[in-house]
């Protein structure tokens, strides 16, 4: 693979990972910059570019809180140098094997990171891409607008689509990165037939909401959901109507009429604003407006509405909801597949109680195996977290590969079928729990 690709936008120079096995892509531009009158607009096509650009450092993230003051979640993911905020914001990233080549069509896992929908980025200390190239998997991660700048509505905006609808960009940047995946991904050796989406949190919100969405209908053969999707597993999705009031409520703590006025404004005062005025259920989140979201994703699923495709789904142990909500809405999720008479889906059980301190197996803990990034954590790992990690990155590569986790060296993982209900361990031990 060489570090200088030719995209359908211009040529983008990457660099080779210090080991020289993969080849990695930072910051590479999916959409034009949503500033100006494109704020609170659908994302479009980025204009093309004469000569290279440089793709050796991560794009900005969309404005948002400064992270690093969080009590817990700041020293454990949040603590090193992010980069900075930016409403030009809409770049992915791409970390493929250096021996791949144009005819390689490797397997694409494509990450969304969570963050409540109101802050969060692709380029975050816990992900990395190089464990899921050694593994012959191209992993590309995105940054999407999140709070107000991904999630306003407003009637004055439906007035400027022919389908009258407003919001949601956020998603829609996610599913306009997934467009560029299929146009340019053969280029960085991966197949764009073989396109696996997965997200954490908000991200598996995500994932679940672009699952549930006619808008992404052939751009995608798979579905990873963690801590934060399945069957009822949080709060209905909010109506039009409702986040409306919120958007209402952020121009008039600002002291503007009008979205003229409202695009005018210096981003860091719309990002004050949106922090200012959120409410304690997720107020800047996809909403139901009928056409990128039909109708609640819980509705979409119990109807047969979502993708046929393959599912892998899971919490942790000490997850929202004391860790039962979430594991009972997957076990819904995998029963719901049964009932469509889709694909069986793989159901797990994150149980590790990470070392260090008595936080246990807290939500988004499973990051750190997953992308194969313990060397940044502070925790004092053991010999069981290694052998976990190895397991857990092992499964969802395999997964992004075939649709199915297994693999050779892996304890066997079955499938949640009507004689077992049962959810793969990813602890201390990895196997099938009783």
């Amino acid at each position: 693979m060489e570090t200088k690709i030719v995209t359908k936008q211009g040529a983008v120079q990457g660099l080779l990972s210090q080991d020289g096995r993969t080849v990695i892509f930072r910051g590479v531009p999916y959409a034009q910059p949503p500033v100006g009158e494109l704020r609170f607009r659908r994302p479009q096509a980025h204009q093309p570019w004469e000569g290279v650009r440089d793709c050796t450092q991560f794009g900005p993230r969309c404005p948002q809180a400064d992270l690093a003051g969080m009590d817990f979640y700041g020293r454990e993911f949040y603590d090193d140098l992010v980069p900075p905020e930016n409403e030009d914001c809409l770049y992915l990233n791409i970390w493929t094997p250096a021996e791949a080549g144009p005819e390689s069509r490797l397997p694409v896992l494509f990450w969304i990171h969570g963050g409540a929908f109101m802050h969060g980025c692709s380029s975050e200390k816990e992900f990395d891409g190089e464990g899921f190239a050694r593994k012959g998997v191209i992993l590309v991660s995105v940054n999407y607008r999140v709070n107000a700048f991904g999630f306003f509505a407003h009637p004055d905006l439906e007035a400027e689509t022919a389908e009258k609808v407003s919001g949601n960009y956020g998603i829609l940047d996610q599913i306009f990165a997934l467009r560029w995946v299929q146009e340019n991904i053969a280029a960085f050796g991966g197949d764009p037939a073989k396109v696996t989406i997965a997200g954490q949190s908000a991200g598996c919100m995500s994932v679940q909401t672009i699952v549930s969405s006619p808008l992404s209908q052939g751009l995608l053969r798979g579905a990873i959901l963690q801590s934060g999707g399945g069957l009822y597993a949080m709060k209905r999705c909010p109506t039009k109507e409702e986040v409306h009031a919120t958007s209402r409520k952020l121009m008039e703590y600002l002291h503007v009429s009008t979205v003229a006025e409202l695009r005018r404004m210096p981003a860091a005062q719309l990002r004050d604003a949106a922090y200012a005025v959120q409410g304690p259920d997720l107020s800047w989140r996809p909403h139901v407006d009928g056409w990128l979201l039909p109708a609640h994703v819980d509705a979409q699923a119990e109807a047969g509405a979502i993708h046929d495709i393959a599912y892998m789904i899971g919490s942790t142990a000490k997850d929202i909801g004391q860790g039962r909500q979430l594991q009972e809405a997957g076990a819904r999720w995998c029963q719901n597949l049964l009932d469509l008479g889709r694909k069986p889906g793989y159901f797990y059980y994150f149980t590790r109680s990470l070392p260090g301190d008595d936080a246990g197996a807290f939500h988004s803990c499973e990051l750190w195996y997953e992308f194969e990034t313990m060397d940044r954590c502070w925790r004092p790992w053991e010999d069981c977290d290694r052998e976990l990690c190895r397991c857990l990155s092992g499964y969802w590569a395999n997964f992004a590969k075939t649709g199915d986790p297994n693999g050779e060296g892996l304890p066997r993982w079955e499938p949640y079928t009507d004689g077992c209900h049962a959810p793969m361990e990813l602890g201390e031990t990895v196997g099938m729990m009783p």
